[in-house]
């Protein structure tokens, strides 16, 4: 290392972010201490200051390294910090970060939450940001933030929100491409306009009864996730789409046309009849479509799928490729006319992939006929998962359609495999 010139000597350095690393290359000689202002990343991670038994804070101890150095343009902190610690660092680096990830910890205890509002302010003086990530967030008042308008990317995972809070945060980002808000609890409405929104993966906490509007022309991936109710606008680009609730019923679904739709994802306890169906007319030229609602019903009783005809389904998804079936949407394919008056020409040209989940015993020959189906019309199916799972019976009725499962293994064994 002595003998390099000092430009690669510093272009090497400059590749440590490690706050521990930086600190040691302090003490080793002049030349390296005179070269670590030249890093552009800085991390400090959760554990950087356990055990630390120093006069000064660790508040002050950052802002010393941070403050040495010339240009610094990411910034990622998980270990604690208050608000005043925060806005001195912003004051001294702000200018030049481009990314910038925090812990905040405002959901821990009192003093957190107190603080969490001043620490939500100080973000203003980083204008330039890129990329901004926040781990533990309280946002109940709605933050006093200049327009980042160079910020592409905004994530906050584990938080605490209000309607009004998020709103105008959103409304300081208007050029975001990349939207992800994880774990987020305390919101019932949440209206989202963007124009240069192209991903967007939200996921809300609590008892799944949130209503989203999402206005967003270039949006290609939407994941979502705990909402009852969702309108979304500007769906012509939208080429990946999800959609669940895990605690909650899904009442409500309507989108513009899903020309460009290639991947649906439909997951939750129960969805109302009318969003399934409105989902799959819409995903009509989806070419990797997953199904894994367990009931139906408008109201609090749970009811089965009504039947759907094997093969008018597959007419009217002519591109679907791969097929993931669960629960209630494969028993509703398995109805006794289902398969009553097939057409001697029809068959599933374009299905390579199926994934099956089994239940129940119930029904078991019109089961079968379904999976034998999908081997005979599927003139390019290359694989087929079986995937068998508790079947709550003691009846004998379990074991043998489990054996009629492993024949039909055996005698396709070349495309199918049981897991």
């Amino acid at each position: 290392m002595d003998s390099l010139p000092d430009a690669i000597f510093q272009y090497i350095l400059s590749h440590m972010s490690n706050a521990r690393d930086v600190a040691v290359c302090n003490c080793v000689s002049k030349r390296w201490k005179y070269s670590t202002p030249y890093i552009k990343s800085l991390y400090f991670p959760r554990n950087s200051f356990d055990n630390h038994s120093g006069g000064l804070s660790p508040d002050i101890i950052i802002w010393r390294i941070i403050s040495s150095i010339v240009h610094l343009e990411e910034l990622v902190v998980y270990s604690p910090f208050s608000g005043a610690g925060l806005a001195s660092w912003l004051s001294s680096v702000g200018p030049s970060l481009r990314r910038l990830e925090l812990r905040m910890d405002n959901l821990v205890d009192l003093q957190a939450c107190q603080d969490s509002h001043s620490k939500l302010e100080c973000l203003k003086s980083a204008a330039n940001l890129e990329s901004l990530k926040l781990w533990g967030v309280l946002m109940t008042h709605s933050p006093r933030w200049d327009v980042f308008q160079k910020l592409r990317n905004l994530e906050i995972v584990g938080a605490k929100l209000d309607d009004p809070a998020l709103n105008t945060a959103l409304r300081a980002c208007p050029n975001l491409s990349n939207l992800l808000l994880l774990g987020c609890e305390g919101l019932t409405s949440v209206s989202i306009e963007l124009k240069h929104l192209e991903q967007c993966k939200l996921d809300f906490y609590g008892l799944g009864n949130c209503s989203l509007m999402i206005n967003s022309p270039n949006i290609q991936l939407l994941e979502v996730q705990g909402c009852s109710w969702i309108r979304a606008c500007g769906t012509s680009s939208l080429r990946s789409l999800s959609i669940s609730n895990n605690t909650g019923r899904v009442y409500m679904v309507d989108f513009d046309q899903l020309v460009s739709l290639e991947s649906l994802s439909i997951r939750g306890v129960q969805w109302c009849w009318d969003a399934i169906s409105k989902m799959l007319e819409l995903g009509s030229e989806v070419k990797h479509l997953y199904m894994k609602v367990e009931f139906t019903g408008d109201f609090d009783a749970l009811e089965p799928f009504p039947e759907i005809d094997f093969v008018e389904f597959f007419n009217n998804h002519p591109k679907l490729q791969k097929f993931d079936i669960h629960g209630a949407m494969f028993a509703a394919l398995c109805q006794k006319n289902s398969l009553k008056n097939v057409d001697p020409d029809f068959v599933i040209s374009c299905l390579e992939e199926v994934s099956v989940s089994v239940r129940s015993p119930l029904n078991a020959e019109q089961k079968m006929n379904t999976l034998e189906s999908l081997i005979k019309y599927g003139k390019n199916l290359k694989t087929m998962v079986i995937k068998i799972l508790r079947m709550k019976s003691s009846h004998s009725s379990a074991d043998d359609f489990f054996d009629e499962i492993c024949k039909f293994r055996y005698w396709n064994r070349k495309i199918v495999r049981i897991e």
